[in-house]
Formats: C-alpha cells, structure tokens, sequence
C-alpha cells in the first residue's frame, strides 16, 4: 500500500501530532470462505477518498480540518491470532496517545483486535455490530480469530448489539442474546427499531460496520452479499442519532471486496467512513462536557486506559 494522505487531504491536517483522527488500514484476507479479495478494500477505499467532495452538506463541515492521519497499515498475515495481536496493539497504540481511532479492513476478522482494544481502554462499553451475520461462533475452521467468530469474543466481555442480521448457523443461537439482536426481517415491519437499539446501548459505543449489512442493489462488493438488506438513508438515520445520543468512541469498517469494474460500492464505503466522522465531530462541542471527551489533550481520556506504553 503506498502512502499518502486520506482523501489526499493536505499535508496540514494528516500529521500525527495534531490530528484528532486515525485511520488504521487492515488489508487482511486469511480466513474468508467464499469471494477472497477484501485484502484490497483498504485500498480501493483509499482510493475513492480522494474523488469524494470534502465538504459535507448535511452537516455543513469538513471534517477533514480536524485531523486525519493515515497511519501505516497492520500487515501481520502469518496467522489469524498473529494479525488480531497486531491490530489490538496497533488500536491501543494510537487511543492511549488519545486520538480518535478508526480502522478499515480487510474481512471481519480484524474487529478481533479492535474491540479488544476499545474493551480495554472504555468502562462499560457496547459494540454496535451493523452486519448480515452473526459471526457468533466460537471457533470456525480451527481458529477462534476467523471471520465467523468475530463478534464472539464481544458477546462475552461487552454489551453486544447486533442490526441488521440475516444470515446465522443454528449453533449461533445457543450464544445469541435475542433481546439484543435486530433481524432484518423484523427491522422491516418495526417502526421502533432504532429508539429501542439505542435504548440498549451503554454511553461508551464501538461501532463495527461489515458492509454486507447492507443490501446488494446498492452494495454488490462484498465477500458474502446477502438479499434484504439496509439501505442509505436508513443506516445514516441510524447511525446520527447514535452519534447524537452516545460517546461513540471508534469504529471499524470491514469487508470491501472490490471489483475492477464497479467502483461504486468502494466509493459508498467511502462515504459512509467521512458521514460517521462528520457526525461525530459535528456533535463534539456538544459533547465535550457531557462525557468529558478532548481528543486533542492527552490528559484528559474518557475511560480506563492501562499503564501500557506501545512506542
């Protein structure tokens, strides 16, 4: 992958020391089942950043302007637990210099590391999963870190939240909390689904976004596409008014798998990945003294960082 900036924005808003924002590249592929190539998302995403327009109208701001450094990305693919190790440390690294941390994978894998990252160093946090599927099984193909496990781990040592799925293996239930999970198919006829979602959720959230949630007419490119899914407007609705009601903390966004000849499923996760930081930014002065949040002071974190120091 070669460096640049994102959304080739200048060089004044891309450096480490002053940017509140970090965008962790995750090109990793080892475990998918069916279509491989969502080692390339990252950089198909990267690339549509830099054809997108930087000024957001809904939100009227560039968020751009508070910081986005583009840091080197996690390449460890010598094992599943390998790259997950890497990811969490790499995650750590970047939220105990108190930045503002996102990732963009590769496959779902990755949000192993993540969310133990975020686990570590945020009280009382909830995992919103917006996805096709569960990815609740323990152990999938010899290893605990595959794609289909990547929420398990959540599901024992945080408040899991799961939207939009639609595709599970029988032996997923047994680990499934019900009352915490919104079937597609159910999200369809509820017109109370997003306030009752919101309502579960703790103060702290990591958001981690497999883009199959989405239906396939507007996002064809990825592994595993599935029929019946979310559309646009409805997951942005949703996802502001997470911005707006809580400390969202970070987020991942996986499963891009590119295809050469139809760049608009890389240019949608390009957009949505600039929509969640403009809201999130949008609502930050709001914000500030209620959850005590300042990604710019090192001094000042919101949540139970530990004495490690990855240099």
């Amino acid at each position: 992958m070669n460096k640049k900036t994102y959304a080739g924005i200048p060089e004044q808003y891309s450096k480490i020391e002053t940017s509140k924002v970090v965008l962790i590249p995750v090109p990793y592929d080892g475990t998918s089942t069916w279509q491989k190539g969502a080692n390339k998302g990252p950089e198909a995403f990267l690339e549509a950043s830099e054809n997108m327009e930087l000024y957001d109208i809904e939100t009227n701001s560039e968020v751009y302007k508070n910081g986005i450094y583009l840091a080197d990305p996690v390449e460890e693919n010598s094992s599943p637990e390998a790259m997950a190790k890497a990811v969490h440390e790499t995650t750590k690294s970047y939220i105990n210099r108190n930045k503002f941390v996102t990732l963009f994978g590769g496959e779902h894998s990755i949000s192993i590391g993540s969310i133990r990252a975020f686990n570590e160093c945020f009280d009382n946090l909830t995992v919103l999963q917006i996805d096709a599927h569960a990815d609740l099984r323990k152990e999938y193909e010899g290893s605990s870190c595959n794609h289909a496990c990547a929420v398990y781990e959540a599901s024992q040592n945080t408040n899991l939240i799961q939207v939009g799925i639609r595709s599970m293996d029988k032996s997923e239930t047994s680990v499934m909390d019900t009352e915490k999970v919104f079937f597609a198919h159910e999200m369809v006829t509820d017109d109370y689904w997003v306030e009752n979602a919101i309502d579960l959720m703790t103060n702290n959230v990591f958001i981690t976004i497999d883009l199959d949630a989405f239906d396939p007419s507007i996002m064809p490119s990825t592994g595993t596409p599935e029929p019946g899914g979310l559309l646009w407007y409805e997951t942005l609705d949703f996802l502001k008014k997470v911005f707006e009601e809580k400390n969202v903390v970070g987020f991942d966004i996986v499963e891009l798998c590119p295809n050469e000849k139809d760049k608009s499923s890389d240019f949608l996760a390009a957009k949505l990945y600039y929509k969640m930081l403009s809201y999130k930014f949008n609502e930050q002065i709001d914000k500030e003294e209620e959850f005590d949040t300042d990604f710019s002071n090192s001094n000042n974190k919101v949540g139970k960082f530990e004495d490690e120091d990855y240099d």
